[in-house]
C-alpha cells in the first residue's frame, strides 16, 4: 500500500539567481517519493532589509532552509534566525568551498554570482543556443557541418529539448527529423565535424507522447496513422536502418530524461574525440 504524499516547505535563499540551490534542493527532494517540496525561491538577496522580508515569509510557512550567500554577515543572520525558530538550514556551498580551500591552500574570492560572469564561456553558450534555434527541425541543413552534434530521429523522440539542453552547455546542436521514405540531407553523410546521434524509443512510448500532442491539435486532424504503433514501428525500423548503415550511434530515450540523454551524448563526444 502506497503512503499518502506529504508536503513540506523548502526555502532557497541566494544572492545570485538561485539556480545552484534549486538544482541541489530538487536533487535531494527527489530521493523522497512520498514527500513533495513546496519551493520558495528568494534570488538576489544582498541586504539586511531583503533578508528580513524573507524571514517574514519563512515564519508564515516554516520548513527547510538552504542558502548560498557570499556575505558572511547575512549568512550568520540566517543561521541565527533558523536556530531561534528551530528550523534546519544548510549553506550549500560552504562544505565544497572548505574542500577547495584545503586543497588549494587559499580562501575563496567570494564573488557574488561568479558563475554568471559575461566571459568567453558565457558568449559561447549564447552562440550555441542561437545556432541550435536556427537549426531546429531540419532548418538550414546546408551548414550542418558547423554543428558540434546533430540529432536525428522520428517525430517525438525529444530531439528539440535535448538540443536546447546541449546548447545551454555550449554545444552547437542541430536536429533533423527522420521521415519514412524521405532521405536525409546528402551533406549529413559526409559531414566530418559533428557527432551524429540517432534518438530512438519504443513504439509504445512514441505513441503515448504523440497521443498527448494530438489532444491539443485542431478539430479534424487525422491522427490515426500518427499514433498507430505498427506505423511507428516501421518508422523506427527505418531510423535504425539509417543509423546502422552510417555507423551512427543510437540512444534509446524511452526511459531517459532529457538530462540523461544529454549526458550520454556528452560521453559519446568524449569517446569520439
Amino acid at each position: 500500500m502506497n503512503k499518502p504524499q506529504s508536503f513540506f516547505h523548502l526555502h532557497l535563499i541566494s544572492d545570485a539567481t538561485g539556480e545552484t540551490l534549486l538544482a541541489a534542493g530538487r536533487a535531494a527532494s527527489a530521493q523522497y517519493k512520498d514527500a513533495r517540496a513546496i519551493e520558495h525561491i528568494y534570488p538576489l538577496i544582498r541586504t539586511d532589509k531583503q533578508l528580513m522580508k524573507v524571514f517574514e515569509d519563512i515564519e508564515e510557512e516554516p520548513g527547510i532552509v538552504l542558502y548560498t550567500l557570499v556575505d558572511q554577515n547575512l549568512a550568520g543572520q540566517i543561521d541565527a534566525r533558523c536556530a531561534e525558530m528551530g528550523l534546519p538550514c544548510v549553506s550549500v556551498l560552504e562544505p565544497v568551498l572548505a574542500v577547495f580551500q584545503s586543497y588549494l591552500g587559499t580562501p575563496a574570492g567570494r564573488r557574488v554570482g561568479a558563475q554568471h560572469v559575461l566571459d568567453a564561456e558565457y558568449f559561447r553558450r549564447i552562440d550555441a543556443l542561437n545556432f541550435t534555434m536556427e537549426h531546429d527541425d531540419g532548418q538550414l541543413p546546408g551548414d550542418v557541418d558547423e554543428a558540434d552534434v546533430v540529432l536525428i530521429g522520428i517525430s517525438r523522440t525529444s530531439k528539440t529539448p535535448t538540443s536546447i539542453y546541449l546548447a545551454n552547455r555550449g554545444i552547437k546542436t542541430a536536429n533533423i527529423p527522420i521521415v519514412l521514405g524521405v532521405p536525409l540531407p546528402e551533406n549529413l553523410a559526409v559531414a566530418k565535424k559533428p557527432l551524429i546521434v540517432g534518438l530512438v524509443a519504443t513504439a509504445e512510448r512514441v505513441s503515448q507522447v504523440r497521443q498527448n500532442r494530438v489532444l491539443g491539435t485542431t478539430t479534424g486532424y487525422d491522427s490515426q496513422g500518427y499514433v498507430d504503433r505498427a506505423a511507428i514501428s516501421e518508422e523506427l525500423a527505418y531510423a535504425r536502418q539509417i543509423c546502422t548503415r552510417h555507423n551512427w550511434p543510437m540512444i534509446d530515450v524511452s526511459r531517459r530524461s532529457i538530462e540523461e540523454t544529454a549526458a550520454a551524448i556528452v560521453a559519446l563526444r568524449g569517446k569520439t574525440r
